[in-house]
């Protein structure tokens, strides 16, 4: 070592302790993320590792749900939240490279890997819906330490990244249960969380349900749309919508009393003498909105890629029904298309109503499209899927047609809480051309652009 060199974190010569510590617990992360047999020596250093740093020895215990951590250990809870601010690379307050290691980075390892470890290790075989639900709140811990709601990452697999990872491992929890068996008994269905993997499951197994299984999962189904619908409510409510219209006198009142322009218009009647300013004409704000009936088309690609954007468009598509002087209808196509506009008010019932799965045949929906619209330009089509359609050309050509028909035409590659979306790129480039670009995924986007035009 140079002479101008710094000494070791430990001192010259000597590791530091925390350092070493830090490091057991990652090789014991990987080792059991990896699937090797259990090592006690590993293990046993790992115990003493936590313990070292004041974490009880339950923290290495994969078996323990976080869930009972935190209540058997209150303490640990102002931890785990404060996961967020060292999480992901780069954080915010993560130690350098060069940084001595303290005892605050080691429990920081060790909360981080029991997490790690509770939700990528699922193992294998059947799973209880007791184990789904412990599964689903150790995952709201790991969402939560990377700075998200808990179930706000869990998107659909196609998505990427640790969302779609988390959606990916939920979904294959939810095929190794034995759904049935625990729907018909409603003490296990009452322990099941609704999420959008086992909406999905529910929705696709439908029609091999009846009874008491039919029942429960007519309940849980229930209970997510009337979760989502809340947030979308509020959404919608929070939207900026419409514009002012000038054909309506101002209402001569307080509240819309225009001071500065009326101090301005009557400047002239300043009376120096007097040192008052005499005003001969009061001016009001202009605060009438143009609201103008309106027609809403939202059509929906419900292949079975596109489960979570059926599921969100039903529910906003009742939200947006309920508003004065919209007229909404819903069509969901696969290879054929379905009307669902009866229903459109209860998304609910809406959802019992489709048909999961299958492939994409845009010319379908096109056909119970054009018969909706009277009036072009008093008409927005929404129109949500991934575009990749076996006849393109066609397709296109007749979303073009409605377009240059004065039609407000708005694609939409997917409609999730995250945002993500995979569209067909030789669309994509399409309607970009046209000047219709694909509206981001989130869902938030979509309220947005609908609250302006019917507004």
């Amino acid at each position: 070592m140079a002479p101008t060199d710094p000494p070791p974190p430990g001192g010259a010569g000597r590791p530091d302790p925390h350092e070493n510590r830090r490091q057991v617990l990652y090789w014991r992360l990987l080792a059991r993320l990896s699937g090797a047999e259990e090592q006690p020596a590993l293990e046993s250093a790992s115990v003493a590792a936590a313990e070292a740093v004041g974490l009880p020895p339950a923290v290495m215990d994969p078996g323990v749900s976080v869930d009972s951590l935190v209540q058997r250990f209150p303490e640990l809870a102002a931890d785990l939240e404060g996961l967020s601010e060292v999480a992901g690379d780069g954080a915010e307050g993560a130690p350098a490279p060069d940084a001595p290691v303290g005892e605050q980075e080691v429990r920081r390892a060790a909360l981080m890997s029991k997490l790690l470890l509770n939700v990528f290790s699922t193992g294998s075989g059947n799973v209880t819906a007791e184990q789904l639900t412990s599964w689903q709140s150790d995952a709201g811990w790991l969402e939560q330490a990377y700075g998200h709601a808990p179930g706000s990452m869990r998107g659909r697999p196609q998505a990427g990244g640790l969302a779609g990872t988390l959606g990916g491992l939920e979904g294959d929890l939810v095929r190794r249960m034995r759904l049935r068996e625990v729907l018909a008994d409603d003490a296990l269905a009452a322990r099941l969380t609704p999420s959008m993997p086992l909406i999905e499951q529910l929705l696709r197994d439908k029609s091999n349900l009846s009874g008491t299984a039919l029942a429960n999962a007519k309940a849980l189904i229930r209970r997510y749309v009337d979760e989502v619908a809340e947030v979308l409510r509020t959404q919608v409510a929070q939207a900026g919508s419409g514009t002012v219209d000038r054909s309506v006198p101002p209402k001569r009142v307080f509240r819309n009393l225009d001071l500065q322009r009326t101090v301005w218009k009557n400047l002239p009647n300043w009376s120096p003498e007097d040192q008052r300013l005499y005003v001969d004409r009061l001016y009001y704000r202009r605060t009438a909105k143009r609201i103008e009936p309106a027609r809403l088309v939202v059509v929906v690609d419900q292949s079975g890629s596109m489960v979570d954007s059926m599921v969100n468009c039903t529910i906003l598509a009742s939200i947006f029904a309920g508003l004065p002087k919209v007229d909404v209808h819903l069509v969901a196509y696969d290879t054929r298309a379905l009307d669902l506009t009866p229903w459109v008010h209860d998304p609910f019932e809406t959802l019992l109503r489709t048909r999961l799965g299958g492939g994409t045949d845009g010319t379908a929906a096109l056909e119970q499209v054009r018969p909706k619209i009277a009036d072009p330009r008093n008409t927005v089509v929404v129109w949500i899927s991934d575009f990749f359609e076996w006849n393109e050309r066609t397709v296109f050509g007749g979303m073009e047609a409605l377009h240059r028909s004065g039609v407000r035409f708005i694609p939409v590659g997917s409609v999730t809480s995250g945002g993500r979306q995979s569209v067909n790129p030789w669309f994509r480039q399409r309607f970009k051309d046209m000047g219709t670009p694909v509206l981001s995924g989130h869902v938030k986007k979509l309220v947005f652009e609908l609250k302006n035009f019917l507004g």
